[in-house]
C-alpha cells in the first residue's frame, strides 16, 4: 500500500481511466463491422499509436485516419463526414460511473491534474462530464505530441508546481502512461479498468511496474482520499 500523505497532487489519464473510451469507440466502430469489440478496439489501438507517434496532427485528425485504418483491417470505407465525426466524438464517450464522485472525494485532498491524449477543445467537453475543476490541463496539443512521448511528463512537469516526487500518477494505460512515467521515476497507480478481460483494448501491448493496481477509481477513492 502507498503512502498517501506522501503526496500533493494527483495527475490522470483520462481516455480509459475516467472516460469510459472503448464504449466511445466500439459504439462508432460496431455500426460498421460485426467482428468483435476486442477485435476493432485491438485494430484501432495499432493505428492510432502509429499515427501518434508520427509529426504531430490533432487529435480530431488521428481518430478519423486511425477509423481510416480500421476500415482498411475489416473492409470497410468510411465516408469524410464519417470520419470527421469521429474525430469529434469524443466529447460524447461517457465517464465512467464511479468517475465523477471520485474526482470530487480526492479534490478535498489533493489538487489534480490531467495528462492528457487530446486536443484542448475535446477535453474541454469531456472536462464537462467529469464535474471538477482541474488544477492543471496539460494536453497533446499544448504538447505538440502524444504520450507514451517522455517529453509530454517533462512539459506537464515544467507546468505543475508540484515537486514531481510528490505527484502520483494515475492511469489505465500501461503503454501510454505507466512505462513513460515509470522511466521518469514518478510514482504510479495502474486503474485496471480491463481486469478479468483477456487483451488489452484500445490500448496497444505494454509492460510496466506500477507501484499499486486497482480496479477502479472508487476503490482508489476510498484508498486515497
Amino acid at each position: 500500500m502507498l503512502e498517501f500523505d506522501a503526496f500533493d497532487a494527483l495527475t490522470f489519464d483520462v481516455y480509459g481511466t475516467l472516460i469510459d473510451w472503448e464504449t466511445g469507440i466500439a459504439s462508432w466502430l460496431r455500426p460498421f463491422s460485426d467482428a468483435s469489440d476486442d477485435a476493432l478496439l485491438e485494430s484501432f489501438a495499432r493505428h492510432e499509436a502509429e499515427l501518434e507517434a508520427g509529426p504531430y496532427r490533432t487529435y480530431r485528425e488521428v481518430l478519423a485516419e486511425a477509423l481510416r485504418g480500421v476500415g482498411r483491417d475489416f473492409g470497410f470505407v468510411p465516408s469524410d463526414a464519417q470520419a470527421a465525426a469521429f474525430g469529434a466524438s469524443v466529447g460524447v464517450w461517457p465517464p465512467f460511473s464511479d468517475s465523477v464522485a471520485a474526482l470530487a472525494a480526492l479534490a478535498q485532498r489533493y489538487r489534480l491534474g490531467v495528462i492528457t491524449n487530446c486536443d484542448d477543445d475535446l477535453f474541454a467537453l469531456s472536462n464537462r462530464r467529469l464535474g471538477v475543476e482541474f488544477d492543471w490541463v496539460i494536453t497533446a496539443q499544448q504538447a505538440r505530441g502524444y504520450k507514451p512521448r517522455r517529453s509530454n511528463f517533462e512539459f506537464a512537469f515544467e507546468r505543475i508546481d508540484v515537486p514531481r516526487q510528490r505527484i502520483l500518477h494515475v492511469a489505465q494505460s500501461l503503454f501510454h502512461d505507466h512505462a513513460p512515467a515509470k522511466a521518469l521515476g514518478m510514482t504510479t497507480v495502474w486503474i485496471d479498468r480491463r481486469h478479468g478481460r483477456e487483451g488489452f483494448g484500445a490500448t496497444p501491448p505494454a509492460k510496466a511496474q506500477p507501484d499499486l493496481v486497482l480496479p477502479d477509481m472508487r476503490t482508489f477513492a476510498q484508498l486515497a482520499a
